[in-house]
């Protein structure tokens, strides 16, 4: 049987999803007429403690919608190194916001108010203007690194000091919360916009939602129909992610469990460097020092087992809830036949 870690992403609708979709409630979303996007965009909002949200189509539209909402062209936007709106979504903040981005290297995909206060500038004619501050919780380059409350709070302070606003790519908010067994909306005080996914983890087909402002909403509304993202009929797609949000957070923690457990077993592979400290939700991302992860990653295959290339001597296997526990313990065994092939 295919064991698949390549993402989250692989995740498919249960018959009970599948149900609660066949049965939808449908409207015209674009004049606000579903019912059932209605009733999953205030469940959103609502559970990250925002006035309102508005759903879409994917993830990258959410952060390139909330980007555009924030902005003018020539703005700068500051991310981490490797964050997924920089690293993922080809371009779109140049392309479609006329906006540059401002670099900080962060720890794992983390970094701190203080590295944020030293990347401001002080105003010039020079130099654009610094519009906009973007975090990423949980961090998939990072390894699906969980942003520290406490570091949240105080980079919430300084876009606040220096009237920035603050964006949270939280396609994987939902780790974050299990993982810190705190209510999401606490995790996203500090934010002006939220960017969530209902399409990883919580296994739902399609869709993503932002939220924030009431304002800041009907402002998103215009650039998500301007990029493309106005839907019809949108209830049969939302209905899958309301059924998501209400019924699979909780087994995130299976998930990371699975994560643990899978970070273990291949730290004795020979051949095989997991940073068990690193392994923090349901992402390991590992070293595989003198292999091509490309070739290994091919080699894997051959042994039923999916995983990404996340470097040249780095793969990384993602937990989600079509991997039972028992296929996670045949994996270590898996992996040190593949690596033998490769010898």
């Amino acid at each position: 049987m295919w064991i698949d870690l390549r993402s989250d992403t692989v995740t498919k609708p249960t018959n009970e999803m599948r149900k609660a979709i066949a049965e939808a409630e449908v409207g015209d979303d674009v004049h606000h007429e579903d019912p059932t996007v209605l009733r999953l965009e205030e469940k959103t909002a609502a559970i990250l403690g925002k006035e309102a949200a508005v759903f879409m189509p994917s993830g990258t539209m959410t952060n390139q919608v909330g980007l555009r909402a924030h902005t003018q062209p020539g703005d700068e936007v500051i991310l981490e190194a490797q964050a997924h709106i920089y690293y993922y979504e080809g371009g779109g903040p140049a392309a479609l916001s006329g906006v540059s981005c401002r670099l900080i290297p962060g720890d794992h995909g983390v970094f701190n108010a203080r590295q944020l206060l030293k990347s401001l500038r002080k105003p010039d004619v020079h130099h654009p203007i610094t519009r906009l501050v973007c975090l990423e919780n949980t961090h998939n380059r990072g390894g699906g690194r969980v942003y520290p409350l406490e570091e949240i709070r105080k980079i919430g302070a300084v876009c606040r000091e220096h009237n920035l606003a603050l964006h949270l790519d939280g396609a994987r908010l939902w780790n974050a919360s299990v993982a810190l067994r705190k209510p999401e909306a606490e995790l996203v005080s500090d934010f002006d916009s939220v960017s969530v996914c209902f399409s990883k983890g919580l296994g739902a087909p399609v869709g993503s939602a932002l939220a924030g402002s009431q304002a800041f909403i009907q402002r998103a509304r215009h650039f998500r129909k301007m990029f493309g993202g106005g839907m019809r009929q949108a209830g049969i797609i939302a209905a899958g992610a309301l059924y998501a949000l209400e019924n699979h957070r909780e087994q995130l923690a299976e998930d990371h469990a699975n994560a643990r457990l899978l970070a273990e077993g291949l730290s004795q592979v020979e051949g095989v460097e997991v940073n068990l400290e690193s392994v923090q939700t349901n992402i390991i991302v590992f070293q595989t020092p003198g292999t091509s992860a490309v070739a290994l990653s091919e080699a894997l295959e051959k042994q039923g087992v999916g995983m990404l290339d996340f470097g040249p001597e780095a793969l990384r296997a993602v937990a989600n809830m079509m991997v039972s526990r028992e296929q996670i313990q045949q994996v270590p065994e898996k992996m040190s036949k593949a690596l033998g092939n490769l010898r």
